[in-house]
């Protein structure tokens, strides 16, 4: 759409002024991603208020809100403890005093002695009885409003007032025909999605606040239907988009003497059958003219690098090369040295590259893979830096892929594309957090997913236990017995979310502490901020055995294998997300020995707290820990869109809108096939500026 055409449609917009600069208000609105009418139609109430009656104050609650009706008889300005504007209102029944920290001379005219005027909000229980601080106030003689009041989401400074003019100038001027066909609503039970669409805005007269506010009312179900056929008609969009693409077919090989072959012969161990079977379901897709695009999941432990590797080593016996790219050094660096160990004895040439480097090897792993000679690139995101172009870049792998951006894991693609033109490199995408059902089938079923579902043999369950801080002492006294017993151990550090230097403080007195406590002992600190050369010393002090306890940051999350390590610490626990504990967890246990999880926990416990701590102790099941944490925090944490700033579902609940997601799966395949026309409408309306997630 011209941006002149765009400028008159919006709200308010004047049609004539397209090229001027925005006001406030318009600045404000586009803030909130409010531009055309369609965006205003669709940005729904958080809640409602519900106008409609005056109760007597006799009858207020605290903590509830509500609007009165009476005369004020009181109003003065204070000064002490600081300047306030209090009234006091009266009706038959009783009084409600009022209070506002910031007012203007306005608001102290409007509240003089003798008027009668309605006052709504929350009611609180003051120090002189119940109150209302900064109740919105209007004459008593005005209409009571006949339905409820919507209330919006907002920004500092955009009055709801304002908000529902502009909403309302929307619903008159968009475009709201329906873009379902008459057989698809009666199919799932739909109502049209004008009236669907005004009942939230404008709900009718005595409808229910209670399945508005709880989203079962089915204008609800109409919106979240349409909102989760969106994604569905884009991921399949995007996997027939996928299709039409090229990638470089680098099918096994069949020969004895072939690299893969010799890899097979060289590892220390078997595969599982697990693992065989992804690994047959990888190599297949390699084989295709277009690109594969999967998903690899496996719990902590299940062993996803060995495959990731026989991957690389069938796409570079094709010719290709290949990139693996880690969130972390100490990730990288683990994956790094599985492959050189693996790979490098039967002739792949394998290069290092992180940020961390020097700015000299760091040009010459780059030149080195932009001329070819090296086969496979490990490292962190310094792999998607402008510089470091490929030479044939065949298969990319990204690790622990929902820790990257959208841009982040695109940049790493696009690598591929940039020096070969049309063709596409195939894509691999490994995963320890098992994605929940609900959410494989809503955002990731353009992908092909292989699961990795049962262990290595000899990896023994670990045992958690909760302890309170109060034991702290006892803990210490335990560790350090087993320790002298030959066992090593993690103590981790807790989480401090808003400051990283006082997250890194935190583990540096301990460190400390236990060196004093703890004299007999080989103590070890690691955390994010030490220089790599550093960090990887320590690291391999304790993967030799000559590091008793390691005191350390979540940097040792993922990536770290050390078998000999069969005791970890986790302090302040409750602050740690579900799926950080179950990786933390899953570094211990990896060798014969019996290995325990001790989550160090401090009172009181706020009840999500409660509720992580409880699955840890109940579950190792890396799929139920994760469906757990998808109740407790959200999508965004599976899909890596934390970065991304844009939402994923404003409307639909991936854990109690299973069957609508069910419905909308099963419907966007039929409109696919039967109403095309529908399909293009019904994107147009929903995903306007949202494609790029579905290219990762």
């Amino acid at each position: 759409m011209p941006a002149a055409a765009a400028a008159s449609k919006r709200p308010g917009a004047d049609p004539k002024g397209a090229g001027k600069s925005m006001t406030d208000t318009e600045r404000k609105l586009r803030n909130l991603g409010l531009v055309l009418p369609e965006d205003f139609v669709l940005h729904l109430p958080l809640r409602y208020e519900d106008e409609t009656r005056v109760v007597p104050i006799a009858a207020l609650r605290p903590g509830f809100p509500a609007q009165v009706e009476g005369e004020i008889t009181k109003s003065e300005v204070l000064y002490r403890p600081r300047r306030q504007l209090t009234a006091t209102l009266a009706d038959d029944s009783g009084e409600l005093h009022l209070r506002w920290l910031n007012f203007y001379p306005s608001q102290q005219k409007q509240v003089s002695v003798g008027k009668r005027l309605r006052a709504r909000g929350e009611v609180r229980g003051g120090l002189f009885g119940r109150e209302m601080v900064h109740p919105r106030m209007t004459n008593a003689d005005a209409p009571l409003p006949t339905a409820l009041t919507p209330v919006y989401p907002s920004t500092e400074g955009l009055p709801q007032l304002t908000l529902r003019r502009a909403i309302a100038q929307a619903l008159d001027r968009a475009d709201l025909s329906d873009t379902l066909p008459d057989e698809a609503r009666a199919r799932y039970d739909l109502p049209p999605f004008e009236p669907a669409i005004r009942a939230l805005h404008t709900p009718a007269q005595g409808e229910s606040e209670a399945a508005l506010l709880d989203r079962v009312h089915p204008a609800w179900r109409r919106i979240k239907f349409d909102e989760l056929l969106a994604q569905q008609l884009s991921l399949a969009a995007a996997r027939a988009a996928r299709r039409i693409k090229e990638a470089e077919p680098l099918p096994a090989r069949a020969e004895s003497g072939g690299l893969v072959a010799r890899l097979y012969e060289a590892l220390p161990f078997k595969l599982t059958g697990a693992q065989q079977r992804v690994v047959e379901e990888i190599s297949a897709d390699l084989a295709k003219p277009y690109p594969m695009h999967r998903l690899l999941q496996g719990d902590v432990g299940s062993g996803k690098t060995v495959v990731a590797a026989i991957a690389a080593a069938q796409a570079i016996a094709g010719g290709a090369q290949v990139a693996l790219m880690a969130p972390t050094e100490i990730l990288a660096e683990q994956h790094f040295r599985k492959l050189v160990s693996w790979l490098q004895p039967l002739g792949v040439n394998v290069t290092w590259l992180s940020g961390s480097l020097t700015a000299k090897a760091r040009r010459a792993a780059a030149a080195a893979a932009a001329d070819g000679s090296v086969q496979l690139v490990v490292g962190t995101q310094a792999l998607i830096q402008d510089h470091v172009e490929f030479h044939r870049l065949g298969l990319s792998i990204v690790d622990e892929q929902h820790r990257f951006g959208v841009g982040q894991r695109l940049a790493l693609t696009r690598k591929g594309e940039t020096v070969r033109g049309r063709i596409v490199p195939h894509q691999l995408n490994m995963s320890a957090t098992p994605i929940p059902r609900t959410l494989a089938m809503t955002f990731f079923a353009d992908l092909d997913v292989s699961v990795i579902d049962e262990l290595p043999p000899g990896r023994t369950p670990v045992l958690t236990k909760l302890v309170s801080d109060a034991r702290r002492e006892e803990v210490i006294a335990h560790i350090a017995q087993a320790a002298r017993g030959g066992q090593q151990a993690y103590w981790v550090c807790p989480l401090v979310e808003e400051s990283e230097a006082l997250e890194l403080q935190t583990a540096v007195d301990t460190y400390e502490g236990m060196r004093v406590d703890l004299p007999d002992l080989r103590i070890g600190l690691v955390h994010g901020r030490l220089p790599q050369a550093e960090k990887a010393a320590v690291m391999q002090a304790f993967r030799d055995g000559e590091v008793d306890l390691l005191v350390a940051t979540t940097v040792i999350e993922v990536g770290v294998d050390v078998p000999n390590a069969s005791l970890m610490v986790i302090e302040h626990a409750e602050r740690f997300g579900l799926a950080q504990l179950h990786q933390l967890r899953g570094r211990v246990g990896r060798g014969t020995a019996e290995s325990v999880c001790v989550l160090l926990y401090q009172t009181p416990l706020s009840q999500v707290a409660r509720e992580r701590l409880r699955a840890m102790f109940e579950t190792s099941d890396g799929f139920e820990i994760a469906r757990r944490d998808l109740e407790q925090r959200g999508p965004g944490e599976f899909l890596g869109t934390r970065q991304s700033g844009m939402a994923l579902l404003r409307f639909a609940d991936l854990e109690t809108d299973a069957a609508i997601a069910e419905d909308a799966r099963d419907a966007a395949v039929w409109l696919r096939a039967e109403h095309p026309a529908a399909v293009e409408a019904h994107l147009a309306r929903w995903m306007r500026g949202r494609e790029d997630f579905l290219r990762t």
